[in-house]
């Protein structure tokens, strides 16, 4: 084991807490899957949905192991390249989506000849995070023009929400915020910021009156399921998202300080997405107060390391690199607490490295491994320039040394020459 952590290179501060997080989530999961194991006539074992997460988070450790090991520059290239395939598979899960435990048939699309599910929008968030951050790094010699960067940054930020959009608008938002909070960072003009918020709202707006001239259409399915949540929110009307909503806050209210113990939730029975969307009710019901604050001490002390990781780097792409992966994985976990306690309207964000499903926790790892491999390349930079102050230091004692056995050596010649002019014999023989 301890061979192993010490090939673990990086930020060991964001190894801890990623590792802490994964570790707790096994027994929120194992508990919360009541639910899933008994629907359709099921048996009621929950142990094959725990190995299923266990099979999600070890190969989630392994995509962040072989991740950080790529140096982070070559994701600068790749970013660029994967953006147009994205769309490709964006489009194919539009128009060919299948249905995973109700959810909407848009958002998941089944990968040939392995019989995976698979979510391309949050691949999607991540390549083009990535792709922000290779646009805003860029080395010029004049100022952003905003035309200029219409084509060349607006064009594919909006070409991916707008595929996106349809199927989740909670993703579509959340995306286009942490692009805007990312390019704010990278000094984008303020003015042109202005105009692209703008311009997203006039175009939601225009898709919005779309969806009421044109009901009927598949394109337009979720925008009836996007007003109600936003309305029952806002009135309390009864609804499913309110029954969910609900079941939270009377699992959140039964934990108390200290919670019922682990896997004696009771709200688990009745939560429909209570091992994904709203598994921090289930914790807090199970472990309480203090249960929950640690949770979300986890995360703050994650987006702490991540602060620190960005402050590091010493390129600008490593530094927005950091920013675009990291604080959206910290974002959607507040937006996930947020809901369970309706504080926001229901979402369906998952909580990052606890909530079950492979493709959140490997789209997680992915950003995970990318950010390691920022802090493990200025880490290995750290490393070699106290190599070369260690070698610095040696070679100037070898000068002292040297100096000291040369003065010493002159010293001695001189004793030498004292003598020889001191000695009565010689007085007598120069006689």
């Amino acid at each position: 084991m301890k061979k192993l952590i010490n090939r673990l290179n990086g930020d060991k501060g964001i190894w801890s807490f990623v590792a802490l997080l994964a570790l707790f989530s096994f027994m929120p999961v194992f508990s919360a899957s009541s639910n899933l194991a008994y629907l359709g006539h099921g048996t009621g074992n929950t142990l094959g949905y725990l190995v299923k997460h266990l099979a999600h988070v070890a190969c989630g450790f392994a995509i962040i192991y072989y991740v950080h090991k790529v140096p982070y520059h070559y994701f600068r290239s790749i970013s660029k390249i994967a953006l147009p395939v994205v769309w490709v598979i964006l489009a194919i899960t539009m128009i060919k989506g299948t249905v995973i435990g109700g959810a909407n048939a848009s958002r998941w699309i089944q990968i040939p000849f392995v019989g995976i599910s698979f979510q391309p929008s949050a691949l999607a968030a991540l390549i083009l995070y990535v792709f922000v951050a290779r646009y805003l790094s860029k080395t010029r010699t004049e100022p952003i023009e905003f035309v200029q960067s219409l084509r060349e940054l607006w064009l594919p930020v909006f070409i991916t929400l707008i595929f996106i959009l349809p199927a989740n608008f909670s993703t579509t938002a959340l995306i286009f915020s942490m692009v805007l909070m990312l390019v704010f960072v990278g000094k984008y003009p303020l003015k042109y910021i202005g105009i692209i918020v703008g311009s997203g709202i006039v175009f939601l707006s225009f898709f919005w009156v779309l969806s009421k001239a044109f009901p009927d259409a598949k394109l337009f399915s979720r925008v009836r399921t996007w007003e109600s949540r936003i309305e029952n929110f806002s009135t309390n009307k009864p609804d499913e998202d309110d029954y969910q909503i609900e079941k939270a806050k009377i699992a959140i209210a039964s934990g108390k300080i200290y919670g019922l113990g682990p896997g004696k939730s009771v709200q688990k029975n009745f939560l429909p997405q209570s091992s994904s969307d709203f598994i921090y009710a289930i914790i807090v019901e199970e472990y309480g107060l203090i249960g929950g604050l640690g949770v979300l001490a986890l995360y703050l002390l994650l987006l702490f390391r991540f602060v620190v990781a960005s402050h590091k780097a010493n390129t600008l792409f490593g530094k927005l690199v950091v920013i675009g992966l990291g604080f959206p994985m910290i974002f959607q976990a507040m937006i996930n607490m947020a809901v369970a306690v309706e504080l926001l309207p229901v979402t369906g964000q998952t909580l990052p490295l606890i909530s079950s499903g492979g493709t959140s926790i490997w789209m997680t790892c992915i950003s995970l491994g990318i950010i390691i491999g920022v802090t493990k390349k200025e880490e290995e930079i750290e490393q070699e320039q106290k190599e070369a102050a260690r070698r610095e230091e040696a070679l100037q004692r070898l000068i002292d040394a040297q100096l000291a056995a040369e003065d010493e050596q002159n010293q001695n010649q001189s004793f030498s020459i004292e003598d020889k002019t001191n000695n009565p014999m010689n007085a007598v023989l120069n006689k």
